[in-house]
């Protein structure tokens, strides 16, 4: 009709389409490091790095990833005791990627600054999309109880009581397994405060600490590429952020990244005088090639030469990106192919349990059982009884390992020099001027919670004229 507004038939409202939730790439990451080291048994220093790289993070969201993941592989007994709590099922018969999201948002929750709620959203957000909608409603019940109460608050209720189980209530405390607890119990003469400091100290994210391999560059050119110079190693230096090699000198060789005690525990077999011909060295396992790089450069500004040597091959041709002078041959070391009493100086950094490097190798204290002991300990004994028939009397080895464990270090070196009769301990603080606190000798020992380094012993003996 003229005049009038024609009516239409009425539209139906227009239906919201789902939303998809939003890629978090950072969290992505740090979830598929938590399954790769389940499924695959992968080394999380090693693959996250690469996982990086491949996926463009850097920055902020490199670095959220990195504590995601580090921190709750270091966090997991603790974690899943929390979860036991809040859930209807044990930890055990979860499915394993809804537990590894699960104790992802537990550690947001509890250990870092984020705040809860978006915590819980992100990591169910997280479930949903790489589990699925049931288990994503299940994950937003548990951490929704965690949430809660503080981890502070958590303890005393997950863990018992120290008066009761003090190796049980560290266990739980510090998120490392009972028998870790009693060894570095033991290695520490059984003073609690010590373990506690240094179970809290695992925990905590560690220096990446840089060498500058002498006669290669220098501290000053890593500290104007954005480093510290370091406390202790007279070639160390720290770098507070970034990606160090993204540092020409680490780009090109002749710097690289390693421990402050591991450079240290190298130098002091390089101070120790040795009488008659100093040309000859050997590092009998010396893969990844940290302390043969150092060994390398200190030999070549000496006039002497290295022989790097390590029994699998992919280990030799890392040793082979550190050095620059040095021979680097596969061999085994308990069975080798060189002449008895051949070598001024003998570096022997034993293969080991690893207990010292816990900081770094996050996922490590769950790799590695009691059990393993045994096999460890014979290799090493025979490794120990190869270098000292390598070296000549007069000359040095330096017995190491990253590990305090007092099967894999006092005992060792007290067994075999107690048999062979022609090995004499000196006195290894001697020749660490730089470093107190490594205990009443004549061991050295570092320690994460007192030198802010990797839990390492060394221990030098001169081979004397049988």
């Amino acid at each position: 009709m003229t005049g009038q507004r024609r009516r239409g038939r009425a539209r139906p409202p227009r239906q919201a389409e789902p939303r998809r939730p939003v890629r978090d790439e950072a969290r992505n990451a740090a979830f598929d490091l938590l399954r790769a080291v389940r499924e695959r048994d992968a080394y999380a220093n090693l693959l996250l790095p690469r996982m990086l790289r491949e996926r463009g993070l850097t920055g902020r969201d490199a670095a959220l990833a990195t504590e995601l993941g580090y921190g709750t592989l270091r966090g997991l007994l603790t974690y899943d005791r929390i979860i036991a709590a809040c859930s209807d099922r044990a930890p055990e018969r979860l499915d394993p990627p809804l537990l590894d999201a699960l104790r992802l948002g537990v550690h947001q929750l509890l250990a870092t600054r984020i705040p809860p709620h978006a915590a819980v959203s992100a990591t169910v957000a997280l479930v949903r999309r790489r589990v699925g909608e049931g288990p994503s409603r299940y994950a937003n019940a548990v951490l929704r109880r965690v949430a809660h109460r503080s981890l502070e608050e958590w303890l005393p209720i997950v863990a018992p009581a120290a008066e009761e189980d003090l190796v049980g209530h560290l266990a739980v405390t510090h998120s490392h397994p009972r028998w870790i607890v009693t060894a570095l119990l033991d290695a520490l003469g059984g003073d609690r405060a010590e373990a506690e400091a240094l179970l809290a100290a695992d925990n905590e994210r560690p220096l990446v600490t840089l060498v500058a391999r002498p006669g290669r560059a220098t501290v000053d050119e890593l500290v104007a590429a954005g480093a510290e110079r370091a406390r202790r190693s007279p070639y160390a230096a720290y770098l507070p952020e970034g990606d160090p090699a993204a540092i020409p000198a680490v780009a090109e060789g002749r710097a690289g990244v390693q421990d402050e005690a591991s450079q240290l525990v190298a130098l002091a077999l390089t101070r120790v005088p040795v009488t008659g011909p100093d040309a000859r060295w050997l590092d009998l396992a010396a893969g990844p090639g940290g302390k043969a790089g150092l060994l390398d450069a200190v030999a070549a500004q000496r006039g002497a030469r290295l022989l790097a040597s390590d029994v699998q091959p992919h280990r030799a041709a890392l040793v082979r990106q550190a050095v620059r002078d040095a021979a680097v041959v596969v061999a085994d070391g308990t069975a080798p192919a060189w002449r008895e009493a051949a070598f001024d100086r003998v570096m022997l950094d034993a293969p080991c349990t690893g207990l010292g490097a816990l900081r770094r190798r996050p996922e490590a204290r769950w790799r590695r059982g009691p059990e393993s002991l045994p096999e460890l300990t014979a290799l090493q004994r025979r490794l120990l009884e190869a270098a000292a028939d390598a070296v000549r009397p007069g000359g040095v080895v330096a017995y190491v390992t990253c590990s305090p464990h007092l099967a894999e270090t006092v005992v060792v070196v007290e067994d075999v020099a107690g048999r062979r009769g022609d090995l004499e301990t000196l006195d290894a603080r001697e020749y660490l001027p730089e470093a107190d606190g490594l205990g009443d000798g004549p061991y050295a020992r570092f320690w994460p919670h007192r030198h802010g380094t990797d839990a390492m012993f060394l221990a030098l003996l001169r081979r004397t004229a049988s």
